[in-house]
């Protein structure tokens, strides 16, 4: 796919989603760069605050779709990471918030909501910055996004108490499916929360683009996997890489047109019943983790599947070291190992290869999967309720 020219590949109706895919390690390297240019704006905005003695912020990472996912992904592992003894870090969908707001919306919390969008222009996510106005007594917004013209971003460059962080223009997905967008706004989380030392966090990005670049070389090696004559798969992983997982099988879900029956879950909590997902037509997929201990159940559980016999085919996917399944393996080549919240970046590309080609496969066009329009790039058809 990589390979082929650009009329080839709008013939399948693809060159949008595969290009925007294979261009995501560069675009990283570009998030890098911005983040580093607005790091003092961000502190500034943060020492804002009026707190009492030891109150914390509360700093709320929200979207819709994809866009919340980046916060399920980012949130586990800054709990480990970022300076918890000066925020509170929770992710929350706009969706959730909007349809629900006293239940998710603290008035007497010192509150920084963190908006992850593509387009800034969905309904919920421009209702949840009104709706955080309206209930929290001092919110404060950091909007990150990837659209210079949305509606979040031109409210929030006017706004005193907002910063609007752009990703690189090429992250703005012209696709369906949300790919350099997602990749790129949660490396704007980890490099704007993440405590770890700033070269450190360089090397990180470096590291994560070489093996972003990797996964756009073995195409094939993926290929061959979205051969097998499967009809469901799942994603499994665990911390970061369990939010991960969530978006990882959003991506087939919506390339298909959910002709692909998906299911995702933690590597621990798949035994206690979705186990029943699979059948001889199911693929398992799981994102393993770098840290020792956790690695330890990520392959529990894939060993547990393959000695079952019960899946069409087993796969880790994971860097070389102490990856140990004697399954099927998606193996990184040698490199500096990365923390979950870095790994999960090539981690979503191989997710995103994989939508990519099935969908081809099944018939479908990737830059356009919804044959019937009922499932739009910006969702319509949201009615926003007047909240007292």
């Amino acid at each position: 796919m990589f390979e082929k020219s650009n009329a080839t590949l709008e013939k399948l109706g693809a060159v949008i989603t595969t290009r925007e895919i294979q261009q995501e390690p560069k675009l990283w390297l570009e998030t890098l760069a911005i983040c580093q240019q607005h790091q003092a704006k961000l502190a500034d905005l943060l020492a804002s605050f009026e707190l009492k003695e030891n109150q914390k912020i509360r700093v709320i990472f929200t979207g819709a779709g994809t866009s919340q996912y980046v916060g399920d992904t980012l949130v586990p592992y800054l709990r480990r990471t970022g300076d918890t003894k000066r925020f509170e870090f929770v992710s929350l969908g706009t969706t959730d918030i909007v349809a629900a707001p006293k239940d998710y919306l603290l008035a007497d919390e010192p509150t920084l909501l963190v908006s992850f969008a593509r387009s800034g222009n969905s309904p919920e996510s421009k209702a949840t910055v009104k709706l955080a106005n309206k209930v929290v007594k001092q919110v404060k917004h950091l909007v990150i996004t990837c659209a210079a013209e949305g509606a979040l971003a031109v409210t929030g460059k006017a706004d005193a108490n907002s910063l609007v962080v752009l990703m690189p223009e090429l992250s703005n997905d012209k696709g369906f499916a949300m790919t350099g967008s997602f990749t790129c706004m949660t490396l704007a989380g980890l490099l704007f929360f993440d405590q770890t030392d700033q070269a450190k966090k360089i090397d990180y990005v470096k590291t994560a683009a070489k093996l972003g670049e990797y996964v756009i070389e073995q195409e094939d090696q993926l290929a061959a996997l979205v051969e097998l004559d499967f009809e469901r798969i799942v994603y499994l992983g665990s911390g970061p890489l369990s939010g991960l997982a969530r978006e990882a099988q959003l991506k087939i879900l919506e390339l298909t047109h959910g002709q692909i029956a998906t299911v995702f879950d933690s590597s621990m909590g798949f035994r206690h019943g979705p186990k029943s997902f699979i059948n001889e037509k199911t693929l398992v997929l799981d994102l393993v983790a770098n840290d020792p201990y956790t690695r330890k159940y990520d392959l529990d559980v894939l060993e547990e599947v393959h000695a079952d016999q019960i899946a069409l085919q087993t796969v880790s996917i994971g860097q070389v070291s102490g990856h140990e399944f004697t399954g099927q393996r998606f193996d990184y080549p040698p490199s500096e190992t990365l923390p979950e919240g870095y790994l999960a970046l090539p981690d979503i590309m191989v997710a995103q290869v994989i939508a990519l080609l099935t969908s081809l496969k099944i018939g479908n066009t990737p830059d356009t999967p919804s044959p019937s329009g009922t499932v739009n790039r910006v969702v319509k058809g949201v009615l926003i309720h007047e909240f007292e």
